[in-house]
């Protein structure tokens, strides 16, 4: 059911900082952003030969993003997302090999698509989307 790596999740205090080094020093070109209310975050996206680096910046001071922040001062990588042509599926197959659920069933998340986390200390330390369109 996962048929590829959707995007890498990095989290930075600035988007608009960040956007600036992407775009500048590496050379790449922001295609979109968003607001994602679900998971209180802006976002910026980048495509990097068809997956895409997903820049979060907290939208609040609970969001995700900002305990991540919190605990890591210079942001960095939060996590990694997979695309599944069957996210309901993909959760029951996680659930049944014990992993522990972050999201028992998805919610919306950017691009329209839906989406649900799995727990990174039942996936090796990786905090782990999966996503559908």
């Amino acid at each position: 059911m996962i048929n590829k790596i959707d995007h890498l999740g990095i989290a930075v205090k600035s988007l608009d900082e960040t956007v600036k080094y992407y775009e500048e020093a590496l050379g790449l070109k922001c295609e979109h952003r968003e607001e994602v209310p679900s998971q209180k975050v802006r976002t910026a996206f980048f495509n990097v030969g068809g997956t895409h680096v997903e820049l979060l910046e907290p939208m609040s001071p609970d969001s995700p993003i900002a305990k991540f922040l919190e605990k890591n001062p210079n942001g960095g990588v939060h996590h990694v997302a997979f695309g599944t042509s069957d996210i309901t599926a993909q959760l029951a197959q996680a659930k049944n090999a014990g992993v522990r659920l972050l999201n028992e069933t998805p919610v919306p998340g950017a691009h329209g698509k839906q989406v649900a986390f799995l727990h990174p200390k039942s996936t090796f330390g990786v905090l782990t989307e999966l996503c559908t369109e």
